[in-house]
Order: C-alpha cells, then structure tokens, then sequence
C-alpha cells in the first residue's frame, strides 16, 4: 500500500480510479481506452508536479516512510557486507550500521544511519537519532578502515543526533566534534551520500568527506524546518517558510558548493523506483571513488582540507577610495 503525502492528492485520485478500473473484471474496450488516458494524464501530471517542488515539499519525500534506507542501499550496491557492532567501550547503538563490504571489485568500510521500517524497528533504531555510543562505533571502524586502507562510504539520513539526558551525559557533543577532527585527518578516500534527511551535527559527524553527494530531493541543514521556526518565529506553522530560507534542498547545496553531485531520483522519489536509485547511487559512488583512489595521500588531505576551508567565507567589500 503507497503512502502518499498531501501535496500527492492528484496523483492519489487518479491512481485510485486506474486501480478501480482495472480490478473491475474483464475490461471493455471503452474502459482500456479510458485507463490508457488516465495513464498518460497521471504521467502528466506527476511531471508537472515533481518538475515544481517547493523546499518544504522535498522535505517531506526525504522523510517519507517508504524512502529506502542505508541498509537498502547497502544490499544493492554492495554485497558480501559484515556488519560489525559496539564501541568497545558502553554499547552498540543500533541508529548507525557499519562494516566492511565489496562494492565493484574494491573492499570498503560502509557506515550509515538506520530508521527503521515498522514502528518496532524505528524504536529499535531511535528513529536514526544516534548516541554517543553510535558516533564511536563509527569511529572505531573509521579507524579500523585507515588501518587496513580501505576506503571509507557513509550514507547519511537522520534528523540529529538524540538529544536525551544520557547521551549528553555520556558525552554527546564531544563524540561529534571527534568524529569531525578524525575523519578531516583519515589518510584514505570518503565519500557520503545523504540519501534522506542530513540533519545538523549528527549528519556531520559522519560527513567529513572528500566528496559529498545527495540525492535529489534529500535536504541537508544544521537545523530542521520546524526547529528554525520555533526559534525565529515560535510558530510551528513557519516550517515552509523555514525551509526556504534554510537553503537546504540539493539544487541549492549544490550552488553554495557545500556538496558535489546531485544524484538524480526517479519520477515521484527514491521510494517509487529503489532499484533504479540504487543504481544511480552505485554509479555516481564508483565514479567518485575511482578518482580519489588515484590522488596520494598527503593530495588527498590537501584537498579535504581546502574543501572545507572555503566553505561560509564572505568576500569583503572593498573600502571607499580616498
């Protein structure tokens, strides 16, 4: 059964009446006449739609329930994956996945946030908001991939690491910003993906990289719609407008050169078609990884360094002559 976002109602009528046309029995020539012009009216207008998305619109597919996840991605693009568990040091944090896969003919380290499906699942997961525990976790195989230089793939999709009293007692934001000064001096290739939600430091702790990708209608932002609309305006119904002002869509991520690609999504988003996004992501990561392997090392922490070096610098207006 399709879930379907309240800006979707046209799509959904029109879908409806093609089901209920086609699950009436023996159709007539008249009533295939008629699905066939439904068909070519909701291609239409699924076009006409997704071509015209507001940033609040592509906000809710990158939080739809049934967009594919990092473990979805993980099983198409990769196989022969060993997950690998715990910090060694107070648990494993199930809202973060990770361990060595295959992807082509090169061995990699894959780290990514995890939902959920079901209710239980999403509980199980913390709905994707990691711990401490998770972040170190994924710096422990970080390490573990420079160690054996593999190169390193995370897929990022969380709304932010979890807030909760025991996480800050335990050492929350340190965890973070440690994850943020490791990964800028790793001595091999990383390249992410946010593939759903990039929500503020809990996005980042797993997206210091050499190369940043994101699917098409993901968004990628140090705060949430909803968030920046409680502290601007305290009005939860300035989300929309929030959204806009965020700049936190793919187009606009890409402008700003805070990311590097954007990966193209099916008509309607990733959860329409999987497969066919599964196989974009494959390409664009291949290719991706293919030119890092080939820079040295210390070219390699060149450019990572620069990368972000230039990120949020403001020209100076020059001074009024005498």
């Amino acid at each position: 059964m399709k879930d379907y976002l309240d800006f979707e109602k046209p799509i959904r009528e029109i879908e409806e009446r093609i089901e209920k046309l086609a699950s009436g029995g023996p159709t007539r020539a008249s009533t295939q006449e008629e699905i066939r012009k439904l068909k070519n009216r909701l291609a239409q207008v699924e076009t006409d739609l997704y071509a015209n998305l507001t940033p609040w619109q592509r906000t809710q597919i990158a939080r739809h329930p049934q967009r594919p996840s990092a473990l979805d991605y993980v099983t198409v693009c990769c196989r022969e994956f060993v997950e690998l568990h715990g910090d060694r040091a107070y648990g494993d944090d199930q809202a973060i996945i990770g361990g060595f896969a295959r992807l082509g003919g090169r061995s990699i380290l894959v780290l990514g946030h995890q939902k959920g499906r079901t209710l239980k699942e999403r509980m199980q997961r913390n709905f994707g908001m990691p711990n401490p525990e998770g972040y170190r976790k994924a710096l422990r195989l970080m390490r573990l991939a420079e160690k054996f230089r593999r190169p390193i793939l995370t897929f990022i999709d969380t709304p932010g690491a979890y807030p909760g009293i025991g996480a800050e007692e335990r050492g929350q934001a340190e965890a973070i910003a440690r994850n943020l000064l490791v990964m800028s001096r790793l001595a091999v290739p990383i390249v992410s993906v946010v593939i759903g939600e990039g929500g503020s430091g809990g996005a980042l702790a797993l997206g210091m990289a050499d190369r940043v990708l994101m699917l098409e209608h993901a968004i990628y932002s140090v705060i949430s719609p909803e968030g920046c609309a409680a502290i601007l305006w305290d009005d939860p119904t300035k989300a929309p407008d929030a959204a806009t002002a965020l700049k936190m869509t793919a187009t606009d991520l890409l402008a700003l050169r805070i990311i590097d690609e954007v990966i193209a999504e099916p008509v309607g988003g990733a959860h329409r078609d999987p497969s066919t996004t599964a196989e974009r992501v494959t390409k664009a990561l291949s290719s991706h990884l293919a030119q890092l392997e080939e820079l040295p090392e210390d070219r390699l922490l060149t450019l990572r360094h620069e990368k972000y070096r230039k990120m949020g610098v403001v020209a100076e207006p020059a001074p009024p002559s005498s």
